[in-house]
């Protein structure tokens, strides 16, 4: 048989074809790849199986709402100064302070009792530390926090564990600043200031907390939604994709009904056919949730009407219809209602302690975390990626030079060792010849060490210089120098997978099998 009757063993892909799946990938945000633009993409710690999931929950603020940080960072600083001066006592002089949204990030700790904001690595570390928005030297840092064990008790730190509290940490360090700056106040003794810090906090965490409550915050949003929440445009085809695939969804939220429906309506009323209101496209909707005690309390889940009128509890043997409002209740009757399975939930927030480890504690729903900042970070680390390389080969650089070092001071011990273990001088005939063989170690080893000490004033001076393109004070958020930065660590333990926003799902097919990279102990590494 001729060569020429042989089918070919590879298809060949028409031009037309080609181009067409290429307008395809572009129409999808794919560029030449099947891979979705970085800042758009899913990233997993854990498998997860999204043709095994049959019910996915949404957290509402900072989930399914975005908020424009900036300004809502500034609303709430501005209201709760308003509730401070008004009915606490502060002086109108802290109106005047400037707020600078860059010296708070999220997975800070507030030390309440010496005014200094802290920011740990996964192992409780404090790399960097600020007394007000002064920083702390490294000599006063370990001073403080590594000379003696470090508990994080909550009478005496504080964690900033969510964007809506960022505005309490600047608050904080600038207003530490101006109590420093006052000579009343420098001529309290230690306790007394001690006090007055942590009497502070306490003053900013409640004015806040009422800001939220008489809605002065939410009041401010729901007249100006445009200015305050980001209109995501793909957010209702991406829940429409998950109810097209057969998944049902519920929305648990800690906000009122009369805020969720502000909210929700802005983001979901007709946009698309064939849902008559936001409602549409729940099976359940739980507001006034009170997590993080829905995961861990009995509260019953009461049903409620459009109007906010309390129908009666749920028992669990009712069939929800779709768009059942519901208020407060617990996990277990929430299950019960939806018939749900728990490792066939997923579940959708953003608070790494009221959504994400509460709900793996309490529960075996599987969890995605939504990181607002990601893109931002993702951007900045594309802008750093030279910088980058350049630090992890001045790393293995240090790693080589200090083995060859170690090696120099084993052959050095070993020769001034020599007369004693070899006093006939079989391998070394001449004194002079041994001192020569030193002071050639030693010279070598000098070398070496200034070479080493050179490669880490270079890693020094960059590392910062990545830092500072993230943020000037706190570096990066998920980082802390080499290891994971607290909040990091905190994510990769509670999060199944996580992204920057909820339409990024619409990247990725609804059976999608989401697949951990492999992880490695230092032992199975290449340096």
């Amino acid at each position: 048989m001729s060569a020429d009757k042989h089918p070919p063993t590879t298809l060949a892909v028409e031009p037309l074809a080609s181009e067409l799946h290429q307008q395809l990938l572009a129409s999808l945000g794919r560029g030449d790849g099947l891979a979705p633009e970085k800042t758009r993409r899913v990233f997993v710690n854990r498998h997860l199986r999204m043709d095994h999931i049959e019910v996915i929950g949404f957290d509402m603020d900072y989930t399914l709402a975005l908020y424009n940080q900036p300004r809502l960072e500034s609303l709430s600083a501005a209201c709760t100064l308003d509730k401070m001066i008004a009915r606490r006592g502060y002086p109108e002089a802290l109106r005047q302070l400037p707020y600078d949204a860059r010296r708070a990030i999220r997975g800070l700790v507030i030390d309440r009792e010496r005014g200094n904001i802290l920011k740990m690595d996964r192992y409780g570390y404090v790399g960097r530390a600020y007394h007000g928005t002064q920083p702390l030297s490294r000599t006063e840092r370990r001073k403080l926090y590594r000379e003696q064990l470090l508990r994080i008790l909550p009478s005496h730190y504080a964690w900033i564990d969510t964007l809506f509290a960022l505005p309490e940490a600047v608050l904080f360090s600038q207003i530490v600043d101006f109590f420093d700056a006052e000579p009343s106040f420098a001529a309290l003794s230690a306790e007394q200031k001690s006090s007055r810090y942590s009497q502070l906090w306490a003053d900013i965490r409640e004015s806040i907390d009422e800001a939220h409550r008489d809605e002065s915050i939410k009041r401010v949003i729901k007249a100006d939604m445009a200015s305050y929440i980001s209109d995501d445009p793909d957010l209702p085809a991406t829940l429409h994709r998950f109810r097209s695939a057969g998944k049902r969804l519920f929305l648990l939220t800690n906000s009122g009904l009369d805020y969720t429906q502000a909210v929700m309506s802005y983001l979901l009323d007709k946009r698309l056919p064939g849902y008559s209101s936001w409602r549409s496209y729940f099976d359940v909707i739980v507001v006034d949730a009170k997590k993080p005690t829905f995961f861990t309390e009995k509260a019953p889940l009461l049903a409620i009407d459009p109007d906010g009128q309390v129908r009666g509890e749920l028992d669990g043997h009712e069939t929800p219809s779709r768009g059942r409002l519901c208020q407060g209740g617990n996990v277990q009757a929430l299950d019960r209602l939806l018939g749900l399975r728990g490792d066939r939930v997923l579940y959708i927030g953003d608070h790494i302690y009221g959504d994400m480890y509460r709900a793996k504690r309490a529960s075996v729903w599987r969890t995605a975390m939504i990181i607002q900042e990601l893109e931002e970070e993702l951007l900045q680390q594309r802008l750093v990626e030279e910088q980058l390389q350049k630090l992890e080969a001045l790393e293995r650089t240090r790693h080589r030079i200090e083995a060859e070092l170690r090696y120099e001071q084993l052959l050095g011990q070993r020769l001034r060792r020599l007369p004693k273990e070899d006093p006939q001088r079989q391998l070394v005939t001449e004194d002079a010849q041994l001192e020569q063989a030193q002071e050639e170690i030693r010279k070598r080893s000098e070398a070496m060490r200034s070479l080493i000490r050179q490669t880490d004033d270079d890693m020094d001076r960059l590392e910062l210089q990545i830092e500072q393109a993230f943020n000037p004070y706190w570096g990066p958020l998920l980082k802390a120098a080499a290891e994971n930065s607290r909040f990091g660590q905190q994510v990769e333990d509670f999060a199944c997978v996580y992204t920057s926003r909820v339409s990024n799902f619409l990247q990725y097919a609804p059976f999608q099998h989401f697949r951990s990279p492999r992880d490695h102990l230092p032992h199975e590494r290449v340096y």
